[in-house]
């Protein structure tokens, strides 16, 4: 019978959802789904300086905007919990005595002056003073009240290795690891211990993280073998870079996914840009649903190499979800924006929606792109220039008195309508349309460039507020105070 896969996700609560962390979180999801298998949630909250209050908060929320649902976790118990590592002291305690009793870690008791000595202030390497205290001598020092840790014993000597699912085989000499910490002196474990335990108490068979835990893993090995289980599986993924040289950082602010929502990205675009930022599906497609990127995933496809993150290019995929929308979906997503850009109550909201929906790669960029239709005034004159199209003021002029004896009869005030009007009044004038087109569209916006054409301006704009914006250009035109 095949193993069942059982992947987790374990992110630390100290701030918001770096964009690396999905990743990781959204390829454990991602071949777990693909094999059948189990997907779970641990938070890893043993380091409570670092715990940033609301953050765990901020995990649920952003796994359930991003679609990975996960089958275990602190709120969905699967039998080998708790999920939550703070609240798995004991377990952790048990096993680092364990452990103790059969060779594989020791008691050690060197103050924290005493290891600072050691390096003179700089990093240090620990220089095992405690190791081979007696087994006996050293409970009983424990048992005084003397403080402790408790360090793993790496074997002299030897060389760990393992073979990675995506960088192949992996070997480091035990001479090169530390006998490092493993459970602190106030009985919390390091991560290099909890995640050990927990891993395999939870039947993980596949953990997948970041590559610089790469020449770590071995250290962790060793932990697996001295306590006779069974190692996992592991795929390391490639780092995600800012520029060629400096890595996305969630100290230094860099991608944040709530921060890429309240933009105005989807967050199922924010996940098929992620998905790709170090695997390469074997179809070549970038636009995938959560379905398609499940059945495709797979190791073979995931890069050794790092990715850099192009926000320019996740504008671009959010803007090809937008497009793709039907426009009732489009406008349930687009009018809180659309609201925050204009008074809405004068404009028709479905008329700006279905002129923004191809228009607009984010949906945080629609409020910008509206806000000329309550700010129209004064401007400048030099913006009815257009050397291509012929159109300086002259012709602006005239192009702006055609406008309005064109549409002032108009009752079919549709874009065809108004196009119909303007090309045969220009016609009629002597003038092409596109030129009448041009002035008529700069007479109503005020705007060197708008989202949409002249027609389409009328059409949201309305004929009363259109036929008043003409009168005031063609004043200003004129040199003429005319409101």
């Amino acid at each position: 019978m095949s193993q069942t896969v059982r992947t987790r996700f374990a992110p630390s609560p100290t701030g918001f959802m770096h964009i690396g962390n999905l990743r990781t979180g959204l390829y454990a999801y991602l071949f777990a789904r693909h094999s059948g298998g189990k997907f779970i949630l641990r938070i890893e909250d043993t380091d409570r300086e670092r715990t940033v209050e609301g953050a765990e908060e901020m995990v649920y929320r952003t796994l359930a905007a991003a679609g990975l649902d996960y089958d275990e976790g602190p709120d969905r118990d699967g039998g080998v919990g708790p999920y939550i590592q703070s609240k798995r002291a004991d377990i952790y305690k048990k096993y680092a005595e364990e452990l103790v009793e059969r060779g594989g870690a020791y008691y050690c008791f060197c103050t924290k002056e005493r290891l600072e000595s050691l390096g003179d202030g700089k990093v240090h390497t620990y220089d095992r003073k405690c190791r081979d205290i007696p087994l006996a001598e050293a409970k009983a020092r424990a048992a005084a009240g003397e403080k402790f840790v408790i360090r793993q014993k790496v074997p002299f000597g030897v060389v760990s290795s393992y073979t990675d699912m995506v960088y192949g085989d992996i070997s480091v000499s035990t001479d090169d690891i530390e006998d490092g910490i493993l459970l602190k002196s106030d009985g919390m474990p390091t991560y290099n211990f909890a995640n050990v335990v927990d891993d395999h108490l939870m039947g993980i068979t596949h953990v997948i993280r970041g590559a610089e835990y790469l020449s770590s893993t071995p250290k962790y090995n060793l932990i697996y073998d001295a306590f006779g289980w069974e190692r996992p599986n592991y795929m390391h993924l490639p780092a995600i870079m800012k520029d060629a040289t400096r890595k996305l950082s969630k100290r230094y602010g860099d991608a944040n996914f709530e921060d890429f929502v309240a933009k105005g990205f989807l967050p199922q675009a924010i996940v098929n840009y992620v998905a790709l930022l170090g695997w390469c599906p074997k179809s070549g497609a970038e636009k995938m649903t959560m379905d398609e990127m499940i059945a495709e995933f797979t190791p073979d496809g995931v890069s050794v190499s790092s990715s850099i993150f192009d926000e320019a290019k996740m504008r671009w995929l959010n803007g090809e979800y937008l497009k793709a929308m039907t426009e009732e979906e489009f406008l349930a997503v687009a009018e809180p924006y659309i609201r925050r850009g204009v008074r809405a109550e004068k404009y028709d909201i479905r008329e700006i929606a279905r002129l923004m929906q191809t228009r607009a790669d984010v949906l945080g960029d629609i409020p910008e792109k509206i806000a000329f239709l309550d700010s129209f005034g004064e401007y400048d004159l030099g913006m009815y220039e257009h050397k291509k199209m012929k159109v300086d003021l002259e012709v602006a002029k005239k192009a702006v008195k055609v406008s309005i004896s064109a549409l002032e009869p108009l009752s079919d005030w549709t874009e065809e309508g108004i196009r119909a009007a303007i090309t045969a009044a220009a016609e009629q004038a002597g003038m092409k349309s596109g030129q009448v087109m041009f002035a008529m569209r700069v007479a109503l916006t005020g705007q060197p460039s708008t989202p949409g054409g002249a027609m389409e301006m009328a059409v949201v704009l309305g004929k009363e507020e259109s036929m008043k914006r003409l009168a005031f250009s063609e004043g200003l035109l004129l040199g003429e105070e005319r409101a």
